[in-house]
């Protein structure tokens, strides 16, 4: 029997030996079967095998052949597929993966926080969309489905899905009326990379080095190391087993009276591997998607980081984005001009809603770090401060922020003439004691959305006291004044979270709120 025993232990020891000598060759999550590849551009293929094994890729016409490294990890890049092209792609090594129904079109990435994650089922009137969502397979999405880590992970988890009305209900509103629009407008196919998650701050989603290598965002990653500091293992073990006596109390009760069972309670983790700790989102949804080819990227966050240091929001997203494009380090599509890396990006900038009763002081200062920060190249904003609820931080109305993220790409990435912005401030002049506020994209001209008079502007002299002001449209600037203010210094347009404003452009979208000081 000890010899049996013997004998069988060798074989497994061998077959497992034999299993780490002969690795399979292994794809990303995202590399999988009903895929979109960016369409004219070269597309990256990537994956894991055995050091210095030979891996091809072929599909349609084409094959590229490369050898692993000596961490086992190989890359190709495919030479530019027209939209529509449709194929399996096979990949060698040793072993045949066939990675089935791929599909050329555009593919943009969208991230965010909980009203990025908002599903399309609980978005105001959807019904008709979700029962209406038939693309011919041409509308396809990837839902990355990892969880936050605290290290940079290779391995995602995630399944592109064929857009019907059978999948679509769950997943992102905002990305899904995004993707119609442009699957509309372009009559091309569109792959959408979603990757979000409720309640986390842009720190999270950011990687950490470079954060801490910005003496200015010290005071984030500060709050985050005494989060850190302050936690006590201990401590947390013997409330957690408090809680859990607590529990099978309340269990023992419920089971008695019949009554559903009561949630079990958690060990609350340290601070450092938690969601929110900078850089553990970006390591487990971000790392895993770099470098799959990518139109651009759409960004619905700010919640969050108006709670504390909202000041420093615009330096946090600039970072963001540099730092997600220097890591693609994407190469521009053959004769744009782009400049290699700079892929398109967009933001929602946070709607109307009664942040500062609410528990976000910060709010506005967000809202303002968002406009600031369109000076950022090749970079959109969606204005939705008509789109809120005032008491409800996840307002409904998804259709509109979609679409008009969609109006950005299309005239700004594909080329489309056509209205894209709200009126956005373009500088101010003092007359004696009016101030002339200049604005961009009137398009057709300024008006208000009621037709009635401006509504939604203050005005203020050294003494920094704000007074509603009165406003009259001319042409493409609004002159703003108030009888008790002689000697205006400053103005503030919809400075509130749920302001009372009414400036809209010719198309119909609404100015972005703004100020002119920097009290």
């Amino acid at each position: 029997m000890k010899m049996k025993t013997a004998w069988l232990g060798g074989m497994v020891a061998g077959v497992l030996m034999a299993g780490m000598a002969r690795a399979d060759v292994r794809l990303p999550a995202i590399i999988s079967s009903r895929m979109v590849v960016q369409a004219e551009r070269a597309a990256p293929v990537w994956g894991w095998a055995d050091p210095g094994e030979e891996v091809s890729v072929s599909i349609g016409t084409q094959t590229k052949t490369t050898r692993a490294g000596s961490d086992g990890k190989w890359m190709v890049r495919l030479d530019p597929l027209p939209s529509g092209f449709t194929g399996t792609m096979t990949v060698k090594g040793k072993n045949t993966v066939e990675i089935k129904d791929v599909l050329a079109g555009e593919v943009w990435l969208c991230s965010g926080q909980s009203n990025m994650a908002f599903s399309l089922k609980g978005a105001k009137d959807s019904a008709t969309d979700i029962a209406a969502a038939e693309f011919g397979g041409k509308f396809r999405i990837f839902v990355e489905q990892s969880g936050h880590a605290v290290a940079p992970q290779a391995q995602g988890k995630g399944t592109w899905y064929i857009i019907n009305p059978v999948y679509v209900a769950g997943h992102s509103a905002v990305a899904f009326y995004f993707g119609r629009e442009l699957q509309r407008q372009l009559n091309q196919p569109v792959g959408l990379i979603t990757s979000s998650v409720g309640g986390t701050p842009i720190e999270a989603w950011t990687r950490r080095d470079p954060q801490q290598a910005r003496p200015e965002l010290k005071p984030v990653l500060d709050i985050w190391q005494a989060k850190q500091a302050a936690y006590n293992p201990e401590a947390e073990k013997a409330a957690f087993e408090k809680r859990q006596a607590a529990y099978h109390e309340a269990l023992a009760k419920a089971k008695a009276q019949g009554k559903p069972a009561p949630l079990p309670p958690r060990l609350t983790p340290p601070p450092c591997e938690t969601a929110g700790y900078p850089g553990n989102l970006f390591n487990g949804k971000i790392m895993p998607l770099i470098p799959y080819g990518i139109r651009g990227a759409i960004w619905y966050q700010g919640e969050s980081n108006a709670r504390t240091n909202s000041q420093l929001y615009a330096n946090q997203l600039s970072l963001l984005i540099a730092d997600w494009r220097a890591l693609w380090g994407q190469p521009p599509s053959p004769g744009s001009g782009e400049p290699g890396g700079a892929f398109p990006f967009a933001w929602v900038q946070l709607p109307n809603y009664k942040a500062e009763q609410l528990g976000f002081p910060g709010w506005c200062v967000v809202r303002d770090c968002q406009l600031r920060a369109l000076k950022i190249p090749n970079t959109g904003m969606a204005i939705t401060i008509d789109l809120g609820d005032p008491n409800d931080i996840h307002p409904k109305r998804k259709r509109e922020v979609g679409q008009r993220l969609a109006l950005w790409a299309l005239a700004k990435v594909y080329g489309k003439a056509m209205p894209f912005s709200g009126p956005l401030p373009v500088g101010h002049d003092i007359k004696g004691d009016q101030v002339i506020c200049k604005f961009q994209y009137a398009d057709g001209g300024l008006k208000t959305r009621d037709g009635g008079e401006v509504k939604g502007f203050k005005i203020a002299g050294a003494d920094k006291n704000w007074v509603m002001a009165v406003a009259k449209i001319e042409g493409e600037k609004v002159v703003v004044g108030a009888p008790e203010v002689k000697q205006p210094v400053a103005v503030r347009y919809a400075w509130e979270g749920d302001p009372d404003c009414n400036l809209i452009n010719g198309a119909g979208l609404p100015a972005s709120p703004f100020r002119t000081d920097a009290w």
